[in-house]
């Protein structure tokens, strides 16, 4: 396998984001595989702002702690990121701007000095366009095929911009590519990438795959209240309204945005709603009306740090044990957590035919890290993907029922649902009730209505996988997490590999109902039961101790605001397991 990291630093303004994307999209493009992720504070503008892309020619999963391509745009750039860089790595950067002195760096790094900002304003005569020829003369370094970058810079700037806007960002990437070649040409091909045949894929990240997911699953109306790093669902959704027949709707706040949600699923239409922590804290009253009524919800929260605002552009898993716990009082529900883009979109497929199957909420669980970084993905199939809406009455069945009770106490603990304008009729209330609906203090009703909304978990238990098994049965190593910890977790264990060392990945799927048969089969008698988390109390590992009983080994944590990289994974893992021996 060869590969290389690039990354690109500056302040918010300076095009970090749009440089980063425009360059992992190039090698997608060329038949190599990408992975991205970006770090930015919460200004609008200034602050310092990173883009890392990794490229390979083999199929990867996540970012790497180390970088062989610096590009800085600020000497900030240089100071925080210049320990990060490989043996014999490159920074380049604008000589204009700022230098760098010998002693400042290692002697290994190789210094790669532009005039960016000459060549920006002479071509393109804007200083921001500075970006692009970084990028272009990147591009120089590896010495590869430059019409790949022209046409991904013709699809982001070529549409709503135009085609002179677009030819003028190539001929700056031209320039800085060509200079690299003419002054640098002894250094060209130091990073040598495997030319392959162009094969279609998409580059994308948790958020658009959610999206995509929610489409294919006949998703209607989405509300929310723009929350990072929810918000780019609110953006990608209202992005798609017409050809999709969407109604997206920004609310006023998330109180708003759940109810509307409510509403709208309540007169028979699939919705959706999404935000981050501190917005569903809000949202939780809501939640109880949805369970209470059974009107079927699906609602995403990608995690941030918190508590409070916290850290509202970096990432964390510190949600689980509230969403399983969210809203007074106790009903049933559905939480699962997808770890890559594949999950995303199948699993919030799942989640509405879920949600409407069992007439329950389903929370979708990301964070920050899944949300927005991109990643190279084949297309999803979609063959054998089919609705379910339960038992949703149409008109004619609705007609025949002579004695409607909407919340009848079945075996199965699903009842016929009606919409609003069937013959159908009942009363939906925030209160307890009787079968048909009616308002109820009776113990003998509440005894009924509760046992029936807990006897769909039965059900669905029997019908979800709640867990996902990688690596070695007979592993040395038994490492167990969730969510987005998936893709540097599956990178950590190719390093395992190449050591020789066995070891086995326990992806906990779907989190409520909690898989606790399977689980306790997988874990004990197991030995280096490891739990990886990007949090600080390893709320899984409570969850494992509350269902099963069983205590894990070690726990690796990390709640700094950013993911783990797979180096980390395996630098703690081989440190625990060193001192163990001890």
């Amino acid at each position: 396998m060869t590969e290389f990291s690039w990354k690109i630093g500056g302040e918010a303004g300076y095009g970090i984001m749009t440089s980063g994307l425009i360059f992992g999209k190039a090698f997608v493009k060329g038949g190599l595989f990408a992975f991205d992720t970006n770090e930015y504070p919460s200004l609008i503008r200034g602050g310092h702002n990173t883009y890392t892309v990794r490229v390979s020619d083999e199929p990867i999963f996540s970012h790497s702690k180390k970088i062989d391509i610096l590009v800085a745009l600020t000497k900030l750039a240089v100071d925080k990121h210049k320990d990060e860089i490989t043996e014999n790595g490159f920074i380049i950067f604008d000589q204009s701007v700022f230098s760098i002195n010998d002693d400042e760096i290692r002697d290994d790094i190789k210094l790669l000095p532009l005039p960016l900002t000459e060549i920006a304003t002479k071509i393109g005569g804007q200083a921001i366009m500075r970006n692009n020829v970084a990028i272009g003369a990147s591009f120089g370094l590896i010495d590869y095929n430059f019409e790949n970058l022209v046409d991904v810079i013709k699809g982001i700037f070529g549409g709503k911009k135009g085609e002179e806007v677009a030819k003028t960002n190539i001929d700056v990437a031209r320039e800085g590519y060509n200079y690299v070649l003419k002054n640098f040409g002894n250094l060209a091909k130091s990073i040598k990438m495997t030319v392959k045949k162009p094969i279609k894929r998409m580059y994308i990240t948790g958020n658009e795959a959610i999206s995509l997911g929610a489409i294919k699953a006949g998703c209607k109306f989405y509300s929310a209240y723009p929350m990072t790093p929810a918000s780019s669902i609110l953006h990608f959704l209202s992005s798609k309204e017409n050809d999709y027949n969407i109604v997206v709707k920004q609310t006023e706040d998330e109180i708003a945005a759940i109810h509307m949600a409510i509403g709208a699923s309540f007169a028979g239409v699939r919705s959706m709603t999404g935000t981050s922590g501190g917005g569903f804290s809000l949202m939780t009253e809501a939640l109880g009306l949805a369970a209470l009524t059974e009107t079927p919800l699906v609602v995403v929260l990608a995690q941030r740090p918190g508590p409070s605002t916290g850290m509202p552009t970096h990432t964390e898993q510190g949600d689980l044990k509230f969403v399983i716990n969210a809203s007074n009082g106790e009903f049933p529900r559905v939480v699962v957590a997808p770890g890559d883009v594949n999950e995303c979109f199948y699993e919030t497929f799942n989640a509405f035919n879920i949600a409407e199957k069992y007439q329950i909420p389903v929370i979708i669980l990301t964070d920050k890290f899944l949300a927005e970084a991109h990643s190279t993905n084949d297309f999803f199939v979609t063959k054998h993907l089919k609705i379910d809406r339960g038992l949703l009455l149409t008109d004619e069945k609705a007609k025949e029922i002579k004695d409607y009770k909407r919340y009848e106490n079945t075996a199965t603990g699903i009842s016929h649902r009606s919409i609003p304008s069937q013959t159908a009729i009942f009363k939906a209330a925030t209160d307890e009730h009787d079968e048909y609906g009616r308002l109820s203090e009776e113990q003998s009703d509440r005894i009924i209505q509760m046992d029936k909304r807990f006897r769909k978990l039965k059900v669905i238990e029997s019908e979800i996988d709640g867990v996902k098994i990688y690596g070695d049965e007979d592993a040395d190593i038994n490492i167990i997490s969730w969510g987005s910890t998936k893709g540097p977790i599956l990178e950590a264990m190719k390093i395992f590999a190449e050591k020789g060392i066995k070891v086995r990945f326990i992806q906990v799927l779907y989190l409520m109902p909690f898989p606790t048969s399977k689980i306790k089969i997988l874990l004990e008698n197991n030995k280096n039961k490891i739990i990886v988390e990007n949090n600080k109390t390893a709320q899984l590992a409570s969850l494992i101790k509350e269902h099963t009983g069983i205590d894990v080994d070690y726990k690796i944590l990390k709640y700094d605001g950013r993911p783990f990289s797979p180096e980390d994974i395996y630098e703690k893992i081989d440190e625990v397991l060193t001192f163990a021996k001890l």
